[in-house]
């Protein structure tokens, strides 16, 4: 997605100013590091390189952009000139995406005109000290499933849509299997997953004729089974079975309340003893790395999770200690 240049702070407008005022064009250097690691983090994971590649690909200052400018009497009309020529002609050094990061530690170093250095800083380090954090949250919680599925469930509940987006992407970066974020995977190629919301089987006369009813559509869907009573759902699923026969495709049944680890193992007992050893059994309700770790350590027969609130506000640490070191030619020491 385009991101416009006046995603700035203002002081890196009229820093830029000052340069071209100063006739000061040699190149800068800026890094960014982080000082010290959140308080429960280990680790941190280089991540948003991409979208700041992308931004320095396409930056520059539209018309739209420039009007606004010219209502806002600290810049001039030789300045705003200039800039509506102005791209980015740096060159970017960054560590790959989804490599383990420690305090100061240089993720990204930017070197170009000052001009140009200082008005890109902002946005490298949003999207830098964002994406970072995302994919270190994220990588926590796939560690934590010891090798059974992720997915990103937290699109409704992330700090707005830019964030959704971000965490789904960062998600995948650290090993998930995919979204339920459809805008994400149209823009990263992620994989989406998806499978049916209690607001849907309650539409339906019965959960039964629900079930019958999404799976004559979506054959190999997941079933949601704990809109009434978990182990009742899973009963009719085995129902649905029987009477479908050969015809019966359903890939999983998704359990989002109560007692997961107890309820899974039920569950799976249930399945077995049909013969629907092939059904999986996706688990969500509020997990995190912690719940999910707990889980698995107690043998719970789960194959997959969707992760929601906690992964996509970065629960536990959602800001780090991130900021730019500057040096350039015109410095004695350079």
């Amino acid at each position: 997605m385009t991101t416009s240049a006046l995603f700035t702070d203002l002081y890196e407008l009229t820093m830029a100013q000052a340069y071209a005022a100063e006739h000061m064009d040699q190149r800068a250097v800026f890094e960014l590091t982080f000082r010290k690691m959140p308080a429960n983090r280990n680790y941190i994971v280089a991540a948003g390189i991409s979208d700041v590649l992308d931004f320095l690909a396409t930056f520059r200052f539209g018309s739209e952009e420039l009007n606004y400018l010219r209502t806002r009497s600290e810049f001039s009309g030789e300045f705003l000139r200039r800039l509506q020529d102005l791209r980015f002609t740096g060159d970017v050094y960054a560590i790959p995406e989804g490599t383990l990061v420690f305090p100061h530690e240089p993720l990204v170093q930017v070197i170009a005109p000052i001009l140009e250095a200082q008005l890109v800083e902002t946005l490298v380090l949003n999207q830098v000290h964002f994406h970072s954090l995302a994919a270190a949250k994220a990588a926590r919680v796939a560690e934590a499933a010891s090798g059974r599925g992720v997915v990103d469930f937290g699109c409704r509940r992330a700090h707005g849509t830019d964030a959704a987006l971000k965490v789904a992407r960062a998600t995948y970066l650290a090993g998930g299997e995919g979204t339920s974020n459809v805008l994400a995977g149209m823009i990263y190629g992620i994989p989406l997953f998806g499978t049916m919301a209690h607001s849907y089987i309650q539409a339906h006369d019965s959960e039964a004729a629900s079930f019958e009813a999404f799976a004559a559509l979506y054959p190999e869907t997941t079933l949601l089974v704990d809109t009434y009573n978990t182990l009742k759902g899973v009963r009719k699923v085995v129902d649905l079975s029987r009477k479908l026969g050969d015809r019966f495709r359903v890939r999983a049944v998704r359990l989002d309340s109560g007692d997961l680890g107890s309820l899974a193992s039920q569950t799976r007992k249930m399945l077995d003893e049909a013969g629907l050893k092939q059904v999986t059994i996706f688990v969500s309700s509020s997990l995190d790395e912690y719940q999910i770790q707990g889980l698995v350590n107690s043998g719970a027969p789960i194959d997959a999770f969707g992760v929601g609130t906690k992964l996509a506000v970065m629960e536990g640490a959602s800001h780090l200690d991130m900021a730019s070191s500057w040096w350039s030619t015109a410095e004695k020491d350079v």
